[in-house]
């Protein structure tokens, strides 16, 4: 090993805990044989090939080997797999005296007994599954043991749970539903990852799943289903809205949504699925339904983390086998600082023709934005809205007041993974886009509007170096010097304690611009552990 590989580790080491792996749905069962004759359920699943853009699907794909997140997990960050002469630790013949080491990835094989293979074909309800996820945990609490081989203690055990699409409802429930679990095992739980979970469902032709199409467990994705085993049904903002993206009983900071933006490459059923997700989809789950939000001690609602992706629900461009979400995993699970990415708009400016006319028009403001720590070949998160992935504000919910402050994405930034070791300061890159769809006054369309109208584009360097400054520059803007924020001891103190700390940049503006936008970025940068 070399000494680059045992820094890392070293470094990474207090927060390596045990990561289990939760996969997706297996419809079929021939689907569920496929996946327990896998010994990584998928999660060993590689991929040699990227897409640049949605104008890239006829073109020759790219090359970029990521070997997978097991490999990756194993040679960057020491972990290893708990498989042992043929073996898997819930197997009834496990010796009595074999342990593992806490630095491993389990996966959960909830589909062997649904195979014909394995089991009896058939596959069991979602309850069963979560309650087994339990079991698992509770497996590798007991079996772990750290590096001087000595037992964990029930206080300092902890796990990682990471999931893929269904795998994602399955963890949901377990740590949302009490008749599922105990509450001593939920709270060994300590940080939730999922790919492309249809955390609201999901959406057939614009209609979510109806609850009577049992055919395969498709109701699985309805809501009203959802809600049960989610245990929401009684939940007043599920009464109210109807809708089951609501985290409960599970700190919403430390759940994170890795959402995927590309349709055009899932190809499952002869590429019927993409075709009635529609845009704005994975190919399966709609960019909307994969997030979540949840709620602070204090009952107010807090969006979960979450990062968007230029990639499709699987295959060889999906989202579990790219190094962007790999990316995203690695620094949430391990990382130092969690920054949460904010647009505050100030106002906004009608074209001169409409000027006086606020009343009156309707119109959708998109919001983009593209993150990535300097060097990084790739990006940490990526909404444009060619890909639909973009955040949308009307203009009503703006005027008034109601929806001003847009919740972007968080970055996760980690000390180990700086190109330069000696520099101490943790630089990335945030290229904001901000444009409107259509100006509509009265219903009819405003005839001088040129649809895609930019209102603002560019890009701010940003620099944190904890415990002294955060400084910024926007690219359009280099004659002039850069701007900074010093840090206090106490702030600097408070965010090594959990805190956070709040850091305002405004976007440059031209004065009189019609149609335009003012506003500025909110950062919100927290001590991560």
């Amino acid at each position: 090993m070399s000494d680059t590989a045992k820094a890392l580790q070293q470094a990474v080491a207090p927060a390596a805990h045990p990561i289990i792996y939760v996969r997706g749905y297996a419809m079929s069962e021939s689907e569920r044989d496929e996946t327990a004759a896998d010994p990584f359920c998928g999660f060993n699943a590689g991929s040699t090939v990227v897409r640049a853009g949605t104008g890239d699907k006829d073109t020759k794909a790219r090359k970029f080997i990521f070997e997978s997140p097991v490999v990756r997990l194993i040679s960057d960050f020491g972990y290893a797999d708990v498989y042992d002469e043929g073996l898997d630790i819930m197997d009834r013949d496990w010796p009595k005296d074999k342990t593992i080491p806490y630095r491993s990835v389990v996966v959960y094989r909830y589909y062997d007994d649904g195979s014909s293979l394995l089991g009896s074909g058939k596959s069991s309800p979602i309850e069963t599954y979560a309650e087994g996820l339990g079991k698992l945990i509770q497996r590798v609490r007991d079996l772990a043991r750290d590096e001087a081989g000595q037992a964990i203690a029930d206080t300092d055990f902890k796990c990682y749970l990471v999931a893929h699409s269904m795998g994602g409802l399955v963890c949901r429930a377990f740590l949302q539903n009490p008749a599922l679990g105990d509450a001593q095992t939920r709270a060994w739980v300590d940080k939730v990852f999922t790919y492309a979970t249809p955390h609201n469902g999901i959406e057939l032709a614009g209609v979510n799943v109806p609850d009577w199409l049992k055919t395969a467990d498709m109701n699985n994705f309805s809501r009203p289903r959802m809600a049960e085993y989610l245990n929401l049904d009684k939940d007043s903002e599920y009464l109210a809205e109807e809708r089951v993206d609501l985290l409960r009983h599970f700190p919403p900071e430390r759940f994170f949504c890795m959402v995927g933006s590309n349709r055009a490459d899932y190809n499952v059923a002869a590429g019927l699925s993409r075709m009635f997700s529609g845009h704005g989809s994975d190919g399966l789950v709609k960019v909307a339904n994969a997030v979540l939000t949840g709620q602070d001690r204090a009952g107010q609602t807090l969006p979960c983390p979450k990062a968007y992706t230029y990639r499709s629900h699987s295959g060889y461009f999906g989202i579990v086998n790219s190094e962007e979400a790999f990316q995203n995993l690695t620094r949430f699970l391990f990382g130092n600082l969690k920054v949460d990415i904010w647009f505050d708009v100030a106002g906004v400016t009608l074209p001169e023709s409409l000027q006086g006319q606020a009343d009156k028009v309707e119109a959708d403001y998109y919001f983009e934005l593209q993150a990535a720590p300097r060097k990084m070949r790739g990006l940490l998160t990526r909404r444009t809205a060619e890909e639909d992935s973009a955040a949308i504000r009307g203009h009503g919910e703006i005027v008034k007041h109601q929806k001003r402050s847009v919740y972007l994405s968080s970055v996760f930034l980690a000390n180990w993974a700086k190109v330069d070791q000696t520099d101490n300061t943790l630089t990335y890159a945030v290229t904001l886009g901000i444009g409107v769809q259509e100006y509509l006054v009265d219903g009819w369309l405003f005839d001088s509007h040129v649809e895609g109208a930019r209102l603002f584009s560019d890009t701010a360097i940003i620099a944190i170096t904890p415990g002294q400054q955060v400084a910024w520059h926007w690219s359009q803007a280099k004659s002039k010097p850069t701007d900074v924020r010093l840090i206090t001891q106490d702030e600097h103190e408070a965010i090594q304690a959990g805190g956070s700390l709040t850091v305002e940049i405004p976007i440059p503006t031209v004065a009189k611009k019609a149609p335009g936008i003012t506003g500025k970025l909110r950062f919100v940068v927290s001590g991560w552990r």
